[in-house]
């Protein structure tokens, strides 16, 4: 037996190292911290978030957020906070460097916004990036140009207060991620989510947006309620309901709509827990089950909560984007903001109550209330008679049925008619029966007869007219056809109808409008307005009428012809909700997202009583559609069943 050499195995472990070593390497630095952007920058609102939330943190009072291009050429954040000294202006682009925390208990007691340390290094590893900042001690402020984390140039410079973060041409190294974000008006409305969601937390600042030179928010220092109003129009101050409550495990303050101004969609809720934005189902479910009873089905309450909760019963680094909060007694936080919520709307008159209705005329007027009844007098006349004979002088005469006269006396003698005969009672028959005559005469008038037929059709004609369609649970519309019978989807025929009706009316611009006696002026918030404004001319080409597009309001003087004004509201507010995630770029897209949403907005619902002649003409449109078979929505209009099948079913 041949003995194998120690070092022989020696030398083949380290082979076999050397190659292990050959595929595992540590990465670059500027590749590293363009995967590490990835995490903390998706689109542009990622930058926005940032460096709002850095100025906050640096106590800064007035915030300006100026962008281009909806954030991919520019994104610029100007404060007058505390500023960075030359050394912390170099390190704050280090990863892992943050001025928030110093040891890893810290992380369960934080009070400020950004901690992790990455966002400036993930941010300055894909764009360009210009930072101008000054202490309040200090003379001269430092100027930092970065490219793609390469230190390009550092200045002395004489700069305002504060700090002043530009940054340029996002993702430029990295083309395909460029490629990946979506249109313009997409990003810019995450951009105004990040900037709305930063507003609302901290109302005793001033903020301030531009986008391409044109100034979108102003929004000085005021309270909770002025903040919500200055944001989202003037309008809102009447839908709000205040919340206000204080326990050892949760302060709650706020506002929540009242439930006649629900919404489809659910832009306009807000959760803040410390300062801080966060998205969370279960507290979200909280307030459905206090509107319990109050909304209708698929429409979403507004709310504005601020949740102040001892930092250390919290943990929010469990999500790259912070937004997700994980709360040490959850149970108990749903409960109160439950009740909170329910006792606000009760209080405010808002949820039913059991009472009458009461007539207010009812009611005691101030003028009588403290002051006594006095009771009444009662006057009775011992010497009255009711057998006795009535005085000459009390009895009213009537004569001829036409005229009266009478003398008064005491008050509380009986009155009696004496009745006069007519003079000459003749008089009143006189002519009867020659017109009785007349009478008599007329009945020896004899009449042509007609002839009654059987059946206004033959019994052929008959057989051949019978019902057409039938609908069956208000659902379904069932027609016979030679092979057997067709059964169709109501619903999902009307929106089909509907589609293609408002789709060829967008295209050839030969919409029907029918003009309003008094305009309607419906008030939607800033984002809303923007978007109906991008609309605006495939709106008209279905029939609508703009009067004017104000701030925070549209008037309409015209509507399509099948749309009635009571409808008007939930079709914009659908037509919002289903748009809300951005237009499409494309002219045929666009009409084509307005014509879906339209048509589901208005088509017939499940559940609606439909005549005999309304069936027919939705049976008849449908099947004069191009594409009858399926909905806007890919889903199946219509099935068929032969008369095999039914046969089939009854084969014993």
């Amino acid at each position: 037996m041949k003995v194998v050499p120690e070092a022989f195995f020696r030398r083949n472990e380290a082979n076999q190292i050397h190659r292990m070593s050959s595929i595992i390497q540590l990465l670059p630095d500027h590749v590293a911290n363009q995967i590490a952007a990835g995490e903390v920058v998706q689109r542009p609102a990622s930058v926005v978030k940032e460096l709002l939330e850095n100025a906050v943190d640096a106590g800064a009072t007035d915030i300006k957020l100026i962008i281009k291009d909806a954030g991919k050429s520019l994104v610029q954040v100007i404060d007058n906070g505390k500023g960075m000294s030359v050394t912390d202006s170099r390190l704050c682009f280090e990863r892992h460097a943050t001025s928030k925390i110093r040891l890893a208990e810290d992380l369960f007691s934080l009070s400020t916004k950004g901690f992790r340390g990455e966002a400036l290094a993930s941010i300055a590893a894909i764009a360009h990036v210009e930072m101008k900042t000054r202490q309040d001690q200090e003379e001269l402020g430092t100027q930092l140009v970065i490219e793609g984390s390469k230190f390009i140039a550092q200045d002395v410079a004489v700069l305002p207060k504060g700090t002043s973060f530009s940054v340029k041409n996002l993702f430029f190294n990295i083309p395909a991620r460029r490629n990946f974000l979506k249109s313009d008006t997409v990003e810019h409305r995450h951009i105004l989510d990040e900037f709305q969601r930063v507003a609302l937390a901290h109302p005793n600042i001033h903020f301030t947006m531009y986008h391409n030179g044109s100034e979108m928010f102003n929004l000085p220092q005021s309270n909770f309620r002025q903040r919500i109003v200055n944001i989202f129009s003037g309008k809102t101050n009447e839908k709000l309901v205040p919340i206000q409550e204080s326990t050892e495990i949760v302060g709650i303050q706020g506002f929540v709509s009242k439930p006649e101004f629900a919404k489809k969609n659910r832009g306009e809720q807000f959760f803040f827990v410390n300062d801080r934005f966060i998205k969370s189902g279960y507290l979200h479910h909280a307030i459905m089950a206090a509107y319990e009873g109050l909304l209708k089905d698929g429409s979403q309450p507004s709310y504005f909560i601020y949740l102040n909760v001892p930092p250390n019963t919290i943990d929010i680094n469990i999500h790259p984007t912070k937004t997700e909060i994980k709360f040490d007694d959850e149970h108990a936080l749903y409960a109160i903001l439950r009740s909170s919520v329910k006792h606000s709307l009760g209080q405010f008159n808002v949820a039913p109550v059991l009472d009458f209705d009461r007539d207010s005329n009812l009611d005691t007027p101030y003028g009588y209330e403290g002051k006594e009844a006095s009771m009444p007098i009662i006057q009775v006349d011992a010497n009255f008679n009711p057998f006795g004979n009535p005085e000459p002088s009390l009895a009213k005469s009537y004569s001829g049925g036409s005229s009266y006269s009478s003398s008064g006396n005491s008050g509380n003698s009986f009155s009696s008619y004496k009745k006069q005969e007519p003079s000459s009672w003749e008089s009143l028959y006189v002519g009867l029966k020659q017109d009785t005559e007349t009478i008599t005469q007329i009945e020896d008038i004899e009449f042509e007869s007609e002839e009654v037929t059987g059946s206004l059709f033959n019994d052929k004609e008959i057989e051949e007219v019978v019902h057409r369609t039938y609908q069956i649970h208000k659902k379904y519309i069932v027609s016979p056809i030679k092979s057997g019978m067709v059964i169709i989807d109501q619903q999902r025929a009307h929106q089909r109808v509907l589609y293609e009706q408002f789709l060829t009316n967008m295209t050839v611009h030969q919409a029907s409008s029918q003009q309003l006696l008094f305009p309607l002026n419906l008030y939607f918030s800033s984002t809303e307005i923007n978007l109906i404004t991008e609309l605006q001319l495939s709106l008209i080409n279905t029939g609508f009428v703009f009067e004017e597009i104000n701030d925070d309001s549209v008037v309409i003087s015209g509507l399509p012809v099948n749309v009635t004004e009571s409808e008007v509201s939930i079709l914009l507010e659908q037509l919002l909700s289903d748009l809300q995630d951005g237009i499409p770029e494309s002219s045929f897209s666009q009409n084509d997202s307005i014509a879906k949403s339209m048509a589901k907005s208005l088509a017939v619902k499940t559940g609606t009583y439909l005549t005999e002649k309304e069936q027919e003409n939705l049976v008849n449109g449908l099947f004069a559609c191009k594409e009858p078979n399926v909905s806007p929505f890919h889903k199946p209009t219509f099935i068929t069943m032969r008369v095999e099948d039914l046969d089939k079913k009854f084969a014993v």
